[in-house]
């Protein structure tokens, strides 16, 4: 695909399924909230348009967001509380990591858990 994304508005898909052509005012009152959750498919193709605009920081964390699209809202928020500094240890956080990686497929994510844990151990920002 190319940017910007709206020129291919059949091919974009919510997390429901539905395309971007059928999300309308005249369907509002039949949408579902997965109806407007962004699919992982478009966050990727987000990702691939940055990367080839040389905004490789960008692709990554859009590359990262779409492997969280299937986790649970209320796991990321118990995963942002746990890296907040000083809420976790090292040990956590490598769990963390490694359940991102086995459960949801989250390797990008996993890494850059990963990285932040090695960083708060640098810092002293783990949980005494």
């Amino acid at each position: 695909m190319k940017y910007p994304l709206m020129q291919h508005a059949e091919e974009i898909r919510a997390a429901s399924g539905r395309s971007l052509n059928e999300i309308t005012l005249e369907t509002l009152a039949s949408l579902s909230p997965e109806d407007l959750q962004i699919h992982a498919n478009t966050l990727r193709a987000q990702a691939e348009i940055a990367h080839r605009a040389g905004y490789s920081q960008l692709a990554a964390n859009l590359m990262r967001a779409a492997e969280l699209t299937i986790v649970p809202n209320e796991e990321i928020l118990k995963m942002y509380e746990m890296l907040r500094p000083e809420r976790a240890s090292f040990e956590k956080l490598m769990e963390l990591a490694a359940y991102l990686e086995t459960t949801y497929h989250a390797v990008e994510t996993a890494q850059l858990v990963r990285e932040a844990a090695q960083v708060y151990r640098e810092r002293e920002l783990l949980r005494r």
